[in-house]
């Protein structure tokens, strides 16, 4: 970007977050005509105000800071590239704001693991996404140790970290009550030194405080959540979290990598109170933790939490929600409408078919193993809306990848039975228990007689316009969806 004459603006959501990314972008540019600046409260206001005016003259390459650089008197040249980094810490409006400072900038977001509604829009399309796999060098996984609180387990794992001349943190994430827990962990560790910091600080006391603990004045910082932002601290390899099951999963998986920044091997304790007390969702998300320990897991957990928490609403400033509330789906349906309107088009909208059948139908991970193929694969197949298209993507997944297992087949089952209940007029088709049915359709006499004709064993039912058929598996249940496509064409 420099090189071709533009700046660059990047956003962190914290004053030491971002003075970080000040150093490390002034030691990889030392050898290069690229200038870095900051603003930040740490910077004289004389100095701020000179960098600004550089900034504005074209002087300066790459400006770096908080929600500063989003004020009025932050003026660039020619704006080429904003970064985002921590996309998760910011809202919807503050990073349509960046976007709107120019509209030709190109803008780059970074996150271990990004917001489901980032995340999906992404995926869909709708956005570009790169994915990072491969750890710097050295990097070891964290090992991850998650059960119900015991203090004997915490003391020993603070002692061992200080031992090797680690730092640890703790995280307590109650304001009310950080106090108590910083004198529960003197009494229970009298010999390491704590240092306690949550949000309610006064800024510059915690950014003093934090700056303490990154130059080694303490074993151990007991911390509300303030940590989530991708601090670097790589002599910090022990993490804590008193109450693991009131945090998000994404939330989580940040505050865990606050460790592990180094060749040292991490580790992670993620305590609850008691099994008994944690709802089903704590038990999904500490459960996803456990599982994802290697290098490189944001992009699935980050998968996972869309799956539990969905993707929110696409159309505005909606961060939360169900996927069933407008999925991406109904974005593009509702995109081609007004597409082929404009262009004087008209367009028939496909009618929303729901099929429940309690078969087994996903991509297993030792046919497909990246994510981002699995959900471009998901996308394609809900956007088909012929059976060629259909037959056209099974014969490249099939190329691509091999035959497909039956849960890949079922997929591909489901989205042809949608495309022909939609044809024959149906709103569900439901298979359980060996027993298929087919909704809300209306046969006259002469189209049951047909139908009966192709299978004798369908029963309709007039008062609910359900016709039924018993049948052991899902591939045979469908010939019913076969047999009313047919009544149709009749």
């Amino acid at each position: 970007v420099a090189v071709n004459g533009k700046q660059t603006l990047m956003l962190a959501p914290t004053t030491i977050l971002a003075e970080q990314h000040w150093h490390t972008f002034r030691e990889r540019y030392r050898d290069f005509p690229v200038r870095v600046e900051m603003v930040s409260r740490f910077r004289p206001p004389r100095e701020v105000k000179q960098v600004l005016a550089d900034f504005q003259a074209g002087k300066v390459d790459v400006l770096i800071g908080t929600h500063r650089v989003l004020s009025r008197d932050v003026i660039p040249k020619e704006l080429g590239l904003v970064i985002l980094d921590e996309e998760q810490r910011f809202g919807v409006a503050q990073k349509e704001l960046l976007r709107a400072l120019r509209l030709e900038v190109d803008v780059l977001t970074l996150s271990a693991t990004p917001i489901p509604r980032t995340l999906h829009m992404s995926l869909s399309g709708l956005r570009d996404i790169s994915i990072i796999e491969t750890p710097p060098e050295g990097r070891r996984p964290i090992r991850t140790t998650v059960g119900e609180y015991d203090e004997e387990a915490i003391k020993l794992a603070l002692e061992r970290e200080v031992e090797r001349d680690g730092q640890a943190f703790y995280l307590h994430n109650r304001v009310e009550t950080i106090d108590e827990a910083l004198e529960k962990l003197q009494q229970l560790a009298p010999n390491l030194r704590f240092l306690a910091a949550h949000g309610q600080m006064r800024e510059r006391e915690l950014e003093e405080k934090m700056h303490a603990f990154l130059r080694g004045d303490a074993d151990v910082l007991v911390s509300t959540t303030i940590i989530e932002s991708g601090l670097d601290i790589p002599q910090a390899n022990t993490l804590i979290v008193e109450r693991a099951d009131q945090l998000g999963l994404s939330q989580l998986y940040q505050i865990r990598g606050r460790v592990g920044r180094s060749d040292v091997t991490a580790h992670a304790f993620l305590f609850y109170p008691d099994m008994s007390e944690l709802t089903p969702e704590a038990r999904a998300r500490l459960a996803t933790l456990a599982d994802h320990t290697e290098l490189g897991a944001g992009f699935a957990i980050a998968m996972r939490d869309l799956e539990i928490r969905g993707a929110g609403n696409l159309l505005g400033d909606e961060q939360s929600g169900h996927v069933a509330a407008l999925g991406f789906e109904l974005y593009v349906e509702m995109l081609a409408e007004a597409v082929a309107e404009l262009s004087g088009e008209r367009r028939v909208a496909a009618r929303p078919v729901r099929v429940d059948a309690r078969v087994d139908a996903y991509v297993p991970p030792d046919y497909i193993a990246s994510e981002a193929l699995k959900i471009d694969l998901h996308r394609r197949l809900a956007l088909s809306e012929s059976e060629d298209e259909l037959r056209e993507l099974q014969a490249g997944t099939e190329d691509r990848f091999g035959p497909l297992p039956e849960p890949v087949e079922n997929l591909f089952l489901i989205q042809e039975a949608k495309l022909k209940l939609a044809r024959a007029g149906a709103d569900y088709f439901v298979f359980r228990g060996g027993k298929a049915s087919v909704g809300q359709i209306v046969l006259g006499s002469e189209e049951l007689r047909n139908l009966r004709r192709r299978i004798d064993t369908a029963v309709y039912t007039t008062a609910n316009r359900e016709v039924s058929l018993r049948e052991e598996g899902f591939p045979q249940a469908l010939r019913l969806v076969d047999a009313l496509q047919s009544l149709q064409r009749d």
